[in-house]
């Protein structure tokens, strides 16, 4: 379904302003995952969450591709994108930040979110617990 038809002249215009405001935490974002993603981009169907994943056409679900890969079948390597809602506070948060690790530490929870959220399964669980806690303990 595409709703690109019901948009106004007046709401295209305010996504590509949001667009270009968030074009430097793009690239930031892009740099702190490398090779996790096959891109990042600013989303404009989400409202409440921070980010999701949107994998290629031809891509199986996550999920589907976790249950392939449990039953012995080769799956093919891919790297979804990463879209995000710079307008979330969280994003507003991570704009603010300085600490390039501290910027990765957050790029890669929003990852791992979106991952969780699509019904997929994280690689490194513990490393996504560590740094959930790290981020944590520096908000006290």
């Amino acid at each position: 379904l595409d709703l690109s038809a019901l948009e106004t002249e007046e709401d295209k215009k305010e996504q590509e302003k949001v667009e270009a405001e968030a074009k430097n935490m793009v690239e930031h974002i892009k740099m702190a995952l490398g090779e996790k993603v096959g891109d990042v981009r600013v989303s404009h169907r989400l409202t409440t969450s921070p980010s999701c994943i949107v994998l290629n056409d031809h891509d199986m679900a996550l999920y589907m591709q976790q249950l392939m890969k449990q039953a012995g079948h080769e799956m093919p390597d891919t790297k979804p994108a990463l879209e995000i809602n710079p307008t979330h506070p969280l994003l507003k948060r991570m704009e603010a930040e300085t600490d390039d690790e501290r910027f990765g530490e957050w790029s890669s929870i929003l990852l791992d979110q979106a991952i969780l959220a699509e019904g997929g399964q994280l690689e490194d669980p513990a490393g996504f617990v560590n740094r959930l806690n790290k981020l944590m303990l520096a908000m006290g």
